[in-house]
C-alpha cells in the first residue's frame, strides 16, 4: 500500500442541503452547487464572520476607553485619506 508514514488523511464531512426549488435551480446555474464552490462560499462567510466579531471586539474596547464616536464627516475623511495613500504607490509607479 506504500508508506503511510507520509499520507496525510483528511476527514471529509458529508454536506446534504435542502433549499426551495427555485434558489437550486439558480444556484446551480451559477456554480454554486458544487463541492469547490460550496468550500469557497463557506470560506467567505467564516472570513467575514470573523471580521465582523473582531470589529465588534475592538468597538466595545473603544466604547470602554471612553473615545468618542467619529462623525460622518470624519468617517469619510478617514476613507479618503486612506483610498488617496493607496493611489500614492501606484502613480508613483507609473511616474506621476
Amino acid at each position: 500500500m506504500g508508506n503511510l508514514d507520509c499520507a496525510t488523511f483528511v476527514s471529509m464531512t458529508e454536506l446534504r442541503v435542502t433549499l426551495p426549488e427555485r434558489l437550486a435551480r439558480d444556484a446551480r446555474k451559477a456554480g454554486l452547487l458544487s463541492a469547490k464552490a460550496i468550500r469557497a462560499l463557506l470560506r467567505q462567510a467564516m472570513r467575514r464572520k470573523a471580521a465582523a466579531q473582531a470589529f465588534l471586539e475592538n468597538a466595545e474596547r473603544v466604547a470602554a476607553a471612553g473615545v468618542p464616536a467619529l462623525s460622518e464627516d470624519e468617517i469619510q475623511a478617514e476613507i479618503n485619506a486612506v483610498r488617496k495613500a493607496k493611489r500614492q504607490p501606484r502613480r508613483a509607479a507609473r511616474g506621476r
